[in-house]
C-alpha cells in the first residue's frame, strides 16, 4: 500500500517550495546528506599493499528516483603510492565498486545552484617551503600566482546556503582557484636627492638635509623605499657668542579635540540649540498634510523627522598650548607666554554623517540584445542624500552603483542590423558636363553620350528574412549614426545612348540621269551567277556572217550608242544619241563604199516627259495611346507590368517636282507610304517612398517654467519617382510637431531662517580652561533652513538637493563684544561720485572708551574710512580678431537629409558677406556684454567671390585638305587656346607645344576625280603622191580631253595637268588602209589578262580576224600577237593598306562616353598607285585589318560637393575664441576636365565676444597658527568671481573682480572646493615631515614594453626632516601614498655611465624619459665603476689602459714577455721627457694619457730594443722589401719585350676618321 498523503514543504522566507510524497522526500534527504563521496584507504592484505577507493559517480539509471546506480573505481596500490594487479590485495576485502542510489530528476536541478563569487586578488604562489617570498633573482617577465573565490550551494528560491553534496549530483563543483600571472617584483624607485639645505643655525654647529622623492611605490614583492633623507652637520665660521641662550622657546598648540557637548547640559542651557522654525506668531511651526494634484506630487513628510533631519547642536571643542624649547623639550609656559595668546577653546558644530535613502531597484540591463561583441551589460541603481553632512561628519557614500547583467547574452534576441538604402539613380545629366562657353552654344535637350546621376542615402534596419516581399523594399528610414561602415557612393557616372548612325563615305559626283527602264543596260555591271538563274534563252554562240569578197568596200562594226543628251524630253528638248563605224578597207574600182551620212545612225532616248510626282513622308511621330486597344496593364509593387501598345502616325504628301504639294490623285496609290503604324508605350511607374521615419525623441526630463515648447520631426524619402503618367509622389516628406505637454519641472527651493543669538562655550569651560570670568569672544551664531515648494509647504531635503542645490550656510562665527573691545558707529552713506573713473568713500567713528585706546587708534587694523570705484555706464566698441572668409547666402536644407536633397551645383561665386567680432569694454577697458554696445555683437560687410573662369579655345577651325591626294588619309581641324582657367575654372584638355588641340577623321580622295577622254580616230590619211588610189600606210589623228569624272559633261575640258600625264591616250598614230586587193583584218582585240599576283615567265596576247580576203599573190598579216607579262608594265599586284586612326569619334550631341575610332581601306597597286577598291575585293585578296573599333572619352566630372551643414553652436560661450563652424563634405572629385573643388569645404563665423565670468581659487595661503609661532595651524584660500576672457589665466587681458551672483551659485561653488587645510608648522627642533611632493607622472606596470594593467599609479611621498640630533628617536617614519590615474605610459630603465677617468666613472640609473632615479635598474646588470688590471701594473712608469692592460707612460716603449705581459718600460731614444732615473721616478705620479695614445701605444711597432738597438726584425723587413722591388722589375721586362714583326706584314690600315654630324650623343 503506497503512501498517498502529500505535504507541503516551506522554506525559511515562507515560500512554497514544491509538493512531495513523503516517502520520496525522505529518500532524497537520506541519499543527499549521508552519502560519503571521499576517498579512503581500506582493507590492508599486508603492510605493503592496500586497497584504494575513488570517489563516487554521479547516479546513472533510466528513470529518476530511487533505482538509480552510482559506482566508483577500486584498485589495488603499494604503500609507496605505485598502482599495482589487484590479486596482490586480499579479496575478501575488496571494497563495493556499485550501490544504489536516488537519481535526482531534471526537475530538481530548478531548485539549487552554485553561488559564485568574483575572483580575489592575485596573490604569489607558494614555494615547496610554503614560503611567500618573491622569487626576485629568477624572475624575468612575471611571477605564478593565485586567485581564490567563495563557491557554496545555494537554494534558488530564497538563496540560502545549503550542502554543497546537492549541487554536486547536478553539477560538478567549479574551481575555488586559478592560476594568474604577476608580473616581477618592482622596486621602490624614488628620484635624486635635492641641493643640500642651509645650515639649521647661523652660528656654531649645525645641521643640514636634503630629501627625495617617491616615483613608483613598491608593487608585488619589490623592495621597499630607502631613506629619502640624508643629514650631515655644517659648521659656521662664526662661533656663538658667549652669554647667548643656548635654547630657544617656542608656543606650540596642539591640534583641536573632537568637537563635544558639556557633560551637564543644565550649566550651559545654550548649549544644545536645537532649531525651531517659527518666524513669528502669525506662522505655524507645524508641517502641511500635501494634498496631492494632477500637476503637483508631493511627498508625505512626518513633522518630526523633517525636524530631526535639520537638526543642529553646538558643541565645544579645545587645545592645549605648551612652550618647548628649541632641542624639542618642554618648557615652562611662563618662557614663552606672549598678551594675547592662542585660545585654548571655542564653539563647535557637532557633526552628524551624511545620510541616504535605501537603494532604488535596479534599473534594466543595458544590454537587451546579442549583438557580435560579447560585451556585457551593466543596470544601474541610486540612492538619494536625505541629511547633509554637518561639521566633520563623514561624507556622503557613493549614489550610484552599476553591476553587469547579461554577460553571456545566449538568451537574448539578436540586435538590430542596419545597412544603408539608396534611392534609385536620378536622371542621367549630361548639361552639368558643359563647360560655361559650350553651354551657351549647345541645345541642352538634345545632349546624349556620358553624363552624371546622382541618388539619395538614408539608413535602414535589415528586415526579418521571414518575412516575404512582394514589392519594392519601402523600409522605414533611422538615424544615420546607427549605420556603421563606410557611406556608399552618392554619384556615379552613367550615358545617354546616341542615335547610332551608319558610317558612310561621302558621297560620290552625280552621274548622268538615267531613265527607269530595265530594258536597256546603261552600262550596268554585274556579278557572274550561275546560269540557271537567268529566265531567257541563252544569247546564241554561232551566228552567221558575211565574209566581204575581194573589191569590196570593209566597214567596221557599229560603235555602241553614245550618251543620252537630255534625261527627259520637253517640249523645246529631245534627248538623242549616234553611233558610227567607219571604212577598214577600200573597194576595187567597179565597187564604192556608202556615204559619209551611212556611217552614222541618230536615234531619240529619254523620251519619258520632265514632270514627275512623288510621295515625301513626314517622321514618324511620338507613341501615342490607341483608344480603340485597351491592353493598358497596371504596375505591381514586385516590379512585373505590362506596358501598353500605342500608334505612331505620320503625313503623306503628293509633292510635284521642283514645284511642291499637289493633290494625292496625281502621285501613284501603289507607291503610297503607310501613315501609322504600331509602337510599344513605355511602362508607367508610379512613385514609392519610404515610410516616415520614427518621431525624433522628444526631452525625457522635465521642462524649466517659461521654457519655449520642444518639437519632434519625421522624414521619408523617394526610392522611385513617377514617370510616363505614373501616380506622383506626395507633396509632403518632412513633417514637425509639437511634443506632448511635459511635466514642468518642480520648483523646491531653501528657506533661511533668521539668525540665533552668538553661542559662546560655556562658561564653566572658559573658567576651568583660563580662569576668565567674563563670557565674551568668538562664537557661533545659527540659524534654521528648511525645504518648501512653490506653495511655501515643507518638502524633504533630497528634493531641494536635487532641486535647488546645496544647503545654504546653517551657521557662521560671530563675535560678542568684550569691556575692552574697540567699539564703532555705523558707517555713513556713500559720497557722490564725479563721474566715471572717480571712487566714492564712506566713513565711522570710534565710540565710547575706545577712542582713548592705541590700539583702536590704528587704522591699519581698524580702517575708519573705506572707498569703492563708482558705477559707470560709458562703453567703448571696437573691431576685434580678424575678417571672417566670405559667406555666401544659402537656404539650409529642411530635416535632417544633411545635404542629399536637390543636390545642385552650388552658388561659390558672388556677392556674400563677411563678419568680424566686435568687442565691448568699459571705462577701466574691462570686457562687458556685447549688448551695451550694438545688437548683435557682430560687424558685416558686403563681399564678392570672384567666380571661375574656365579655360577657353576658340571655335574649330575648318577641316584641313585630306592628307592624302589619292587614297585615304586624315583630315584634322583644330582649336587653340583663347583665355587660361582663372579662379578655380575647368582646366584646359590636354594642349600640344602649340596649344592647341586636334580632332583628326579618315577620309578619301578619289584617284580618278579627271580622266582622259578620247575622241574617235580620224580617218587614215594617206599621203597621196599621185593620182593612185589611196592606200597603204597613213596617219590618223584624234582629240583628247581631260573631263572630271562622272560629271556627265564630256565636252568641256579642264586643265590637262589634273589628269594622270604617265597615262596619257595616244594623239596621232600610223594606220594601214588596205588597198583594194589586200587583205583586210579586224581591229585587234584586248590583250589577255596576266596571272595574278604577276608571274613575269607568262606572256599576253591579242587577235585578229580576217575581214577581207587578198588577191593570189598576196598574204594577210598575222592574226596574232604576244609580249611577255612584266611586272607594273603589262601586270601589277595588288595588295589592301590602311590609314591611320582618327581620333575617338562621338555622337554629335555627345561631350563624353563611348565612342569610335574609325580608318579606311584602300586597294594599291604593285606600282603605288591607288585603284578602286572593288579590284581587291574581286581578287578575294585576304582582309585582316579592322576598320572601327570602340573608344571611351573620359567624361569632365566638376567636383560635386554636398551642401552647407547648418551652422554649429559656439566653440565658446563666451570670450573671443568663440566660433561657428559650418562645413560641407565631397560627392564626387573632379575628373579630367572637370572643374575643381572649391578651396573652402568648412567656414567660420565669429561669435559676439561675450564676457567670460570664472570662479578664481586663489592659492593656498602660509600654514598660519593663531597666537602662536608652531604647531598645528591651518592654511586658506580665497573664492572670488572675475570677468575675463576665455583664454584667462594666459591671456595678457587682465582680469576684474565682480559680483558673485554672475558666477553662479557661490554654495555649490564652496561645497565642491575645499577652501581650508589643516597644516603644522614645525618648532625649532622638532623633528618633522615635509610638505607633500607633487604626483608623480602616471606609470603603467608594463610587460615587455606592453602594458599589464589599464590604469596607472601616481605617488607621492613626505621625507623626514631632523633639526636636532636630539630628537631623531621621536621622529616620525617617512611616508609614501599612491593613488589610480589615466593615460600612464610604459617606461623602461637602464644604466647610464660616465667617461672613464683615472679607471673611475660614475654609475646611474636612467628612466626612459631621461630621469635620474634609484631603482629600477636590475643590480646583477651593473656597470663597474673602478677599472682594475690582471696583474696589477706594478712596473716603474707603467698605468692600466682603458683595454685592461699594462702599457708604459708617454716617452717610454712597452718591452713585453714571452706570455704577452709588460716586462719593463724603456725610455724611447730622442724623447724630450725630462731625464728621469727609474729608483728616483717609479713613485712619480703618472702623466695621464689619452684614449688615443693608449691605443697607438698597444699597437704600434717598437724598432729599438730595450738596450736602443735596431731590432734584428727591422734588418728582416728590409732584404725583404729589396726582393721584392727585383721581382717586380724582372716580370715587368718579360711583359713589356717587343715582339718581332711577322714577315707578311698586314697591309697599312687607313686611319678612322671620325666625323660629326650633329648628334648630341657624339
Amino acid at each position: 500500500m503506497s503512501m498517498d498523503w502529500t505535504m507541503i514543504l516551506k522554506d525559511d522566507s515562507g515560500v512554497t517550495g514544491w509538493t512531495w510524497r513523503v516517502g520520496n522526500y525522505l529518500l532524497l534527504s537520506m541519499s543527499l546528506i549521508g552519502m560519503q563521496v571521499r576517498s579512503d584507504l581500506e582493507f590492508p592484505k599486508d603492510r605493503h599493499y592496500m586497497w584504494k577507493t575513488g570517489q563516487w559517480g554521479r547516479c546513472m539509471g533510466e528513470e529518476c528516483g530511487t533505482d538509480g546506480v552510482q559506482s566508483r573505481m577500486v584498485w589495488c596500490i603499494h604503500s609507496e603510492g605505485w598502482t599495482t594487479h589487484h590479486s596482490n590485495c586480499r579479496h575478501s576485502d575488496k571494497p563495493e565498486t556499485h550501490r544504489p542510489c536516488f537519481k535526482v530528476c531534471e526537475w530538481h536541478q530548478d531548485l539549487f545552484e552554485w553561488e559564485v563569487s568574483e575572483w580575489g586578488l592575485c596573490v604569489l604562489a607558494p614555494f615547496q617551503s610554503n614560503e611567500l617570498k618573491p622569487r626576485t633573482v629568477e624572475c624575468i617577465t612575471a611571477q605564478h600566482g593565485i586567485q581564490r573565490r567563495k563557491v557554496h550551494c545555494a537554494r534558488t528560491s530564497n538563496r540560502t546556503a545549503v550542502t554543497e553534496r546537492i549541487c554536486e549530483f547536478f553539477s560538478p563543483r567549479p574551481a575555488l582557484e586559478q592560476a594568474c600571472l604577476i608580473p616581477c617584483p618592482h622596486d621602490c624607485i624614488i628620484s635624486d636627492f635635492s641641493s643640500w639645505s642651509g645650515c639649521s643655525r647661523t652660528c656654531g654647529m649645525g645641521l643640514q638635509h636634503r630629501t627625495r622623492h617617491v616615483l613608483a611605490a613598491p608593487m608585488y614583492g619589490g623592495a621597499n623605499c630607502p631613506n629619502l633623507t640624508q643629514t650631515r652637520t655644517c659648521a659656521n665660521v662664526l662661533p656663538c657668542p658667549v652669554g647667548e641662550s643656548e635654547h630657544h622657546y617656542s608656543l606650540k598648540v596642539s591640534p583641536w579635540s573632537e568637537c563635544r557637548q558639556p557633560q551637564h547640559k543644565g550649566l550651559w542651557m545654550s548649549g544644545r540649540t536645537m532649531l525651531d522654525f517659527t518666524m513669528g506668531d502669525t506662522e505655524r511651526n507645524t508641517m502641511k498634510r500635501h494634498i496631492q494634484s494632477s500637476q503637483h506630487h508631493h511627498h508625505h513628510l512626518h513633522h518630526h523627522h523633517s525636524l530631526k533631519s535639520l537638526d543642529v547642536e553646538i558643541g565645544y571643542q579645545t587645545r592645549q598650548v605648551r612652550c618647548v624649547r628649541s632641542d624639542g623639550k618642554n618648557a615652562m609656559l611662563s618662557l614663552c607666554t606672549l598678551d594675547n595668546g592662542p585660545g585654548t577653546f571655542q564653539s563647535c558644530i557637532m557633526p552628524r554623517d551624511c545620510e541616504t535613502s535605501d537603494w532604488s531597484v535596479w534599473s534594466p540591463c543595458s544590454k537587451t540584445c546579442r549583438a557580435s561583441d560579447m560585451s556585457p551589460g551593466f543596470r544601474v541603481r541610486t540612492r538619494s542624500i536625505t541629511q547633509t553632512p554637518i561639521g566633520l561628519g563623514k561624507e556622503c557614500a557613493t549614489l550610484e552603483e552599476k553591476e553587469a547583467c547579461n554577460i553571456i547574452g545566449d538568451l537574448l534576441p539578436n540586435c538590430p542590423r542596419y545597412v544603408w538604402k539608396s534611392t534609385d539613380w536620378g536622371e542621367c545629366q549630361v548639361a552639368s558636363l558643359l563647360s560655361q562657353q559650350d553651354r551657351r552654344l549647345n541645345n541642352v535637350s538634345v545632349l546624349c553620350g556620358g553624363g552624371i546621376q546622382t541618388r539619395q542615402l538614408y539608413c535602414v534596419q535589415v528586415p526579418d528574412n521571414s518575412t516575404p516581399h512582394h514589392r519594392k523594399e519601402v523600409s522605414r528610414p533611422v538615424n544615420g549614426h546607427l549605420c556603421a561602415g563606410e557611406l556608399p557612393s552618392a554619384v556615379q557616372p552613367c550615358s545617354i545612348p546616341c542615335p547610332q548612325l551608319c558610317l558612310l563615305s561621302s558621297w560620290s559626283s552625280w552621274g548622268a540621269c538615267l531613265h527607269d527602264n530595265c530594258m536597256e543596260t546603261h552600262g550596268r555591271k554585274g556579278q557572274l551567277v550561275p546560269e540557271e538563274l537567268c529566265e531567257d534563252e541563252p544569247p546564241p554562240k554561232e551566228v552567221s556572217c558575211v565574209m566581204a569578197c575581194s573589191g569590196d568596200c570593209v566597214l567596221s562594226s557599229w560603235s555602241d550608242w553614245s550618251s543620252c543628251s537630255h534625261s527627259c524630253s520637253s517640249k523645246n528638248s529631245e534627248g538623242r544619241q549616234s553611233r558610227t563605224r567607219t571604212i577598214l578597207g577600200l573597194p576595187g574600182e567597179a565597187k564604192a563604199c556608202p556615204a559619209a551620212t551611212a556611217l552614222e545612225e541618230w536615234r531619240t532616248c529619254n523620251d519619258h516627259p520632265c514632270i514627275t510626282f512623288y510621295w515625301e513622308a513626314s517622321p514618324w511621330g511620338p507613341c501615342i495611346e490607341d483608344s480603340s486597344m485597351n491592353l493598358n496593364g497596371t504596375g505591381y509593387w514586385n516590379g512585373t507590368a505590362t506596358c501598353a501598345v500605342g500608334v505612331q502616325i505620320r503625313k503623306v504628301v503628293c509633292m510635284k517636282m521642283g514645284i511642291g504639294p499637289v493633290i494625292p490623285k496625281r502621285c501613284p496609290e501603289s507607291a503610297r507610304p503607310d501613315t501609322i503604324q504600331p509602337c510599344s508605350l513605355p511602362c508607367k511607374k508610379d512613385c514609392i517612398v519610404t515610410l516616415f521615419s520614427e518621431w525624433t525623441a522628444c526631452p525625457t526630463t522635465c521642462l524649466p517654467v517659461n521654457s519655449s515648447v520642444p518639437s519632434q520631426s519625421r522624414y521619408r524619402f523617394i526610392i522611385q519617382r513617377a514617370a510616363n503618367g505614373g501616380q506622383e509622389c506626395p507633396d509632403t516628406l518632412y513633417e514637425e510637431r509639437e511634443c506632448e505637454a511635459l511635466l514642468v519641472c518642480p520648483i523646491y527651493r531653501w528657506k533661511t531662517h533668521r539668525w540665533h543669538p552668538c553661542t559662546l562655550v560655556p562658561d564653566s569651560v572658559q573658567q576651568g580652561m583660563t580662569g576668565a570670568s567674563e563670557s565674551c569672544g568668538k562664537g557661533l551664531e545659527m540659524r534654521g533652513v528648511s525645504c518648501v515648494d512653490e506653495y511655501d509647504e515643507m518638502a524633504a531635503v533630497s528634493e531641494c538637493l536635487r532641486w535647488a542645490g546645496p544647503m545654504p550656510s546653517r551657521f557662521r562665527s560671530c563675535w560678542v563684544p568684550c569691556r575692552d573691545d574697540c567699539t564703532f558707529s555705523s558707517w555713513s552713506k556713500f559720497s557722490e561720485c564725479s563721474g566715471c573713473g572717480s571712487r566714492r568713500t564712506r566713513k565711522r567713528t570710534l565710540t565710547g572708551r575706545s577712542r582713548k585706546q592705541d590700539r583702536c587708534q590704528r587704522e591699519d587694523l581698524y580702517p575708519l574710512v573705506e572707498s569703492e570705484p563708482c558705477p559707470c555706464e560709458e562703453f567703448v566698441s571696437q573691431p576685434y580678431g580678424n575678417w571672417s572668409s566670405c559667406i555666401l547666402s544659402e537656404t539650409p536644407a529642411q530635416g535632417p537629409l544633411q545635404g542629399w536633397r536637390g543636390r545642385r551645383e552650388a552658388r561659390d561665386c558672388g556677392q556674400g558677406l563677411r563678419y568680424r567680432a566686435v568687442v565691448c569694454l568699459d571705462h577701466e577697458a574691462h570686457l562687458v556684454s556685447p549688448d551695451s554696445c550694438s545688437e548683435s555683437g557682430l560687424v558685416e560687410e558686403v563681399c564678392h567671390i570672384p567666380c571661375p573662369l574656365d579655360c577657353k579655345l576658340s571655335d574649330w577651325s575648318p577641316w584641313s585638305a585630306c592628307s592624302a591626294s589619292c587614297g585615304s588619309g586624315l583630315k584634322i581641324r583644330s582649336k587653340w587656346l583663347r583665355e587660361k582657367p582663372f579662379n578655380g575654372g575647368r582646366p584646359c584638355p590636354k594642349l600640344d607645344l602649340k596649344n592647341q588641340v586636334y580632332e583628326a577623321v579618315p577620309c578619301r580622295s578619289e584617284c580618278g576625280q579627271y580622266e582622259w577622254v578620247r575622241d574617235p580616230w580620224s580617218v587614215c590619211t594617206i599621203n597621196i603622191v599621185d593620182e593612185l588610189p589611196a592606200c597603204g600606210e597613213g596617219v590618223q589623228s584624234r582629240k583628247i580631253r581631260c573631263v572630271r569624272r562622272d560629271s556627265g559633261d564630256l565636252v568641256s575640258s579642264v586643265n590637262e595637268t589634273l589628269c594622270d600625264l604617265e597615262e596619257i591616250p595616244l594623239q596621232a598614230q600610223t594606220c594601214v588602209l588596205p588597198c583594194p586587193n589586200d587583205c583586210v583584218m579586224s581591229q585587234w582585240s584586248q590583250w589577255s589578262t596576266c596571272s595574278i599576283p604577276c608571274n613575269e615567265s607568262s606572256v599576253r596576247m591579242r587577235t585578229r580576224h580576217m575581214l577581207r580576203p587578198p588577191v593570189a599573190d598576196r598574204v594577210c598579216p598575222d592574226s596574232t600577237q604576244t609580249e611577255p607579262c612584266s611586272l607594273n608594265s603589262t601586270c601589277f599586284n595588288y595588295h589592301y593598306n590602311v590609314s591611320s586612326w582618327s581620333t575617338c569619334q562621338l555622337s554629335e550631341h555627345a561631350i563624353c562616353g563611348q565612342g569610335m575610332r574609325t580608318r579606311l581601306l584602300d586597294c594599291i597597286r604593285s606600282d603605288g598607285k591607288v585603284v578602286d577598291l572593288s579590284v581587291c575585293e574581286e581578287l578575294s585578296l585576304p582582309q585582316s585589318w579592322r576598320l572601327a573599333m570602340n573608344c571611351v572619352v573620359d567624361c569632365p566630372f566638376n567636383c560635386i560637393l554636398s551642401d552647407w551643414a547648418p551652422w554649429t553652436e559656439c566653440s565658446h560661450t563666451c570670450g573671443s575664441k568663440g566660433v561657428m563652424i559650418r562645413s560641407r563634405s565631397m560627392l564626387q572629385q573632379a575628373h579630367e576636365e572637370g572643374r575643381p573643388c572649391a578651396s573652402q569645404l568648412s567656414q567660420t563665423k565669429p561669435c559676439p565676444i561675450r564676457p567670460c565670468y570664472s570662479w578664481l581659487l586663489s592659492d593656498w595661503s602660509p600654514c598660519t597658527v593663531e597666537g602662536a609661532e608652531c604647531g598645528e595651524g591651518k592654511r586658506e584660500r580665497n573664492l572670488t568671481c572675475v570677468v575675463h576672457w576665455s583664454d584667462w589665466p594666459d591671456n595678457p587681458h587682465p582680469s576684474k573682480t565682480v559680483e558673485d551672483e554672475k558666477c553662479g551659485d557661490r554654495v555649490r561653488k564652496e561645497s565642491e572646493q575645499e577652501l581650508q587645510q589643516p597644516c603644522f608648522v614645525p618648532c625649532p627642533g622638532d623633528c618633522h615631515l615635509t610638505e607633500w611632493s607633487q604626483w608623480s607622472s602616471c606609470q603603467l606596470t608594463c610587460l615587455e614594453g606592453r602594458s599589464f594593467e589599464t590604469v596607472g599609479r601616481q605617488a607621492r611621498s613626505q621625507a623626514v626632516v631632523i633639526q636636532v640630533l636630539e630628537n631623531q628617536d621621536s621622529c616620525p617614519h617617512q611616508v609614501f601614498e599612491t593613488r589610480p590615474c589615466k593615460g600612464g605610459k610604459c617606461h623602461s630603465y637602464e644604466w647610464r655611465t660616465s667617461a672613464w677617468n683615472d679607471n673611475e666613472r660614475s654609475v646611474w640609473c636612467q628612466r626612459s624619459d631621461g630621469v635620474n632615479v634609484t631603482g629600477g635598474c636590475f643590480p646583477q646588470n651593473r656597470p663597474t665603476t673602478v677599472r682594475h688590471c690582471h696583474p696589477p701594473c706594478t712596473k716603474p712608469f707603467s698605468h692600466c689602459k682603458q683595454s685592461g692592460v699594462c702599457g708604459c707612460e708617454k716617452g717610454y716603449t712597452e718591452v713585453m714577455t714571452t706570455h704577452g705581459f709588460l716586462d719593463y718600460c724603456t725610455k724611447t731614444p730622442g724623447a724630450d721627457n725630462k731625464k728621469a732615473d727609474v729608483k728616483t721616478s717609479s713613485g712619480r705620479l703618472k702623466p695621464g694619457t689619452t684614449q688615443i695614445q693608449d691605443f697607438f701605444g698597444e699597437w704600434s711597432l717598437q724598432p729599438l730594443g730595450p738596450d736602443g738597438r735596431i731590432k734584428l726584425w727591422v734588418y728582416g723587413l728590409t732584404a725583404g722589401g729589396f726582393i721584392l722591388i727585383l721581382i717586380i722589375i724582372a716580370v715587368a721586362f718579360l711583359f713589356c719585350k717587343p715582339s718581332k714583326q711577322s714577315k707578311s706584314a698586314s697591309p697599312p690600315q687607313k686611319p678612322l676618321t671620325l666625323a660629326y654630324d650633329g648628334d648630341v650623343d657624339m
